[in-house]
């Protein structure tokens, strides 16, 4: 029935929110799938950008599961413990987890990279205290 009902509006013209199919929760922030390596911005409950490609942290460096803050946001910033860029670097975790401009075809310690572009609407669009949920 649900799949009907998606197909209907659809063929309507209707975009189907992309955080329903995902499981996402967030009303205003950022929502991203591991196994599908993509994230996206919501506004008020709806897909306002994406999904894009990402990737995230490789064996040993995991991005954690979950519900998160974003906590702060630094225009050029530079991992110390990596010795490597992070422009446009939107922070939600206290232990330096951040969404950032990187190669999306190369896992990270951890982050979320996203391509120039993106990195850019997800620093200007995401505001300190909106939530980021990361699904598995």
């Amino acid at each position: 029935m649900r799949v009907l009902i998606a197909t209907v509006l659809l063929l309507l013209g209707f975009a189907v929110p992309a955080q329903a199919q995902a499981g996402c929760a967030v009303y205003n922030g950022a929502c991203l799938e591991k196994g599908a390596n993509r994230a996206w911005l919501v506004f008020n409950g709806k897909t306002s950008y994406g999904p894009v490609p990402i990737s995230h942290g490789k064996p040993g460096y995991e991005t954690p599961i979950g519900t998160f803050s974003v906590l702060r946001k630094v225009k050029n910033d530079w991992s110390v413990p990596y010795n490597g860029p992070m422009p446009n670097a939107v922070y939600f975790t206290t232990s330096g987890i951040a969404f950032h401009q990187g190669d999306t075809s190369v896992q990270s310690h951890g982050c979320i990279r996203l391509s120039w572009n993106a990195s850019q609407v997800f620093y200007d669009n995401l505001a300190i205290g909106e939530k980021v949920q990361v699904l598995p």
